[in-house]
């Protein structure tokens, strides 16, 4: 159900906020790339919203975000991709954690006043924490001053194979892969779901168990080919095996490692950058290092 809300405007149109629906597709895709032009293409948008209608979302949760709307025609949306973070993740309860990261927030420039009301009614749910792992520079201000709290200052930009520490014993495997070592029904869905992203999803396997990696292709700058943590047990995780994930991924083209980090991540050979790229949550489970699963850079490649 809508919330009416062009009370005291002096425009007679009403405007409302609700979530989205299946038959607003084409509709959002149209919006979207018209406030992303020419940065983003209505293809992008449309496999966008078709990665949001094929997955499976929490219980009671949009599947797809909200949309600000004016007589029956969508001028403003907010994505969202709710998830469930497994139970003890944070250390501090028994029970998952429900999570969501916020994504293409766009509303149509005649109705810019409605836009933190927007904001405001897609993030309402107290149970929830909330994810902006893209904030522009502009914008940054305006979260912290929203209550958004930094979990991640910068990247670092490694380099795996020159790791100094001797190698760890591990078999590379892909991700759909069912390694004959220990490992979490959770984290193959995991991984199998991450690579319909586009995501490289892989095992490092050990004789004690099976380890979950997820990275994301990325070309930054039009030359310099990286790969961009999505998401691994623990970042020792990567330490450990860098040298195993470094060949794997260089024999793709892929040498170089980014992700996010509040300083040099020892063990890692490679720099820190400071500022670059902060991640922001807002509730009541913060969020660790190495863990971009289901967000926008995930899903999306944004």
């Amino acid at each position: 159900m809508g919330i009416m809300v062009n009370a005291g405007l002096t425009t007679a149109a009403s405007v409302r906020c609700r979530p989205i629906e299946d038959g607003d597709a084409r509709a959002i895709v149209a919006l979207l790339a018209r406030g992303f032009a020419p940065r983003r293409t209505p293809q992008f948008w449309q496999e966008v919203i078709s990665r949001l209608a094929r997955r499976t979302v929490p219980a009671d949760a949009p599947r797809y975000g909200y949309l600000l709307e004016s007589n029956g025609a969508p001028v403003g949306a907010l994505l969202q991709i709710f998830s469930d973070t497994p139970a003890g993740d944070d250390g501090s309860s028994d029970t998952p954690a429900l999570r969501c990261s916020l994504s293409s927030w766009y509303v149509e420039p005649q109705f810019r006043s409605y836009a933190p009301l927007l904001a405001r009614y897609a993030k309402k749910r107290k149970n929830v924490t909330y994810l902006n792992t893209s904030a522009a520079p502009h914008t940054r201000p305006i979260i912290e001053a929203q209550g958004y709290v930094r979990f991640s200052n910068g990247v670092f930009v490694a380099l795996p194979l020159l790791r100094g520490a001797p190698d760890m014993p591990a078999l590379v495997l892909p991700g759909s892969a069912r390694p004959r070592a220990v490992f979490e029904d959770r984290d193959s869905e995991l991984l199998e779901e991450h690579a319909t992203f586009g995501c490289m999803s892989v095992w490092c396997e050990t004789a004690e168990r099976a380890y979950p990696f997820v990275f994301r292709p990325r070309v930054i700058k039009r030359f310099l080919r990286c790969a961009q943590l999505i998401y691994c047990g623990d970042i020792a995780d990567l330490v450990r095996f860098a040298r195993p994930l470094g060949r794997h991924l260089a024999r793709r083209g892929w040498p170089l490692v980014v992700l996010d980090a509040n300083g040099p991540v020892d063990g890692l050979l490679g720099r820190y950058f400071d500022g670059i790229m902060p991640k922001y949550f807002k509730g009541p489970s913060p969020p660790r290092l190495g863990d971009l699963a289901y967000t926008e850079a995930a899903m999306f490649g944004m």
